[in-house]
């Protein structure tokens, strides 16, 4: 299997290429979890997020937004006191007010993942040039993201992490064009080419 450049330094992050990365997520506890998972990475590697995955889902209750949003105080030091957690209480307290705007998003829209597909009318974007690299770190369509989740009351959403986090959802395809995930992604779900869109690098 072809694989993107970064898919190569290790065999975790082989996997998370060829099994997750870049497919369109459609089910609201996935998009939580792959929210959650780049809240966290905020400073930090996204391999080291890889590691500490199966201590995420023990901690956050498999990403049961539900669950986490009825999490209180004691629930904090439960989850700082984990062995092998990231001992970020910011981060922790950020996770938890997030279940509960996701909530809020649920009620309004449906569900989450019918208000964040919205903003590519529910295809996957194809951006001009992205498939020969190099990739931004965010653009318009993160920046605009970004902002309407911060007015809700979600925490650490900036352009860069929703950029990350579109990516990984699937809502833009960001493998190279050589990659046979690329082509799988292209060949199975509805696209829309674009034209690069305010990029940052």
């Amino acid at each position: 299997m072809g694989h993107c450049n970064w898919a190569n330094m290790n065999e975790a992050n082989k996997i998370y290429h060829d099994t997750e990365w870049g497919i369109p997520v459609h089910d609201d506890r996935q998009m939580f979890e792959h929210l959650t998972l780049e809240c966290m990475q905020c400073g930090l590697s996204w391999d080291l997020m890889l590691k500490k995955r199966e201590i995420f889902r023990r901690c956050f209750d498999n990403f049961d937004y539900d669950k986490v949003a009825s999490y209180d105080d004691s629930d904090v030091e439960r989850i700082l006191n984990t062995e092998g957690m990231i001992r970020s209480p910011r981060k922790v307290r950020a996770v938890i007010n997030n279940a509960r705007c996701y909530q809020k998003v649920r009620e309004e829209f449906g569900s989450f993942c019918t208000y964040i597909w919205a903003f590519s009318d529910g295809k996957t974007i194809l951006y001009d040039s992205h498939d020969d690299g190099p990739i931004p770190v965010s653009n318009c369509l993160s920046e605009r993201i970004s902002k309407d989740l911060k007015k809700r009351g979600f925490k650490y959403v900036g352009a860069i992490t929703i950029y990350s986090h579109l990516q990984a959802c699937g809502i833009i395809n960001d493998h190279d064009k050589e990659c046979s995930c690329y082509k799988r992604i292209v060949r199975k779900y509805p696209i829309v080419r674009m034209e690069r869109d305010s990029e940052v690098w």
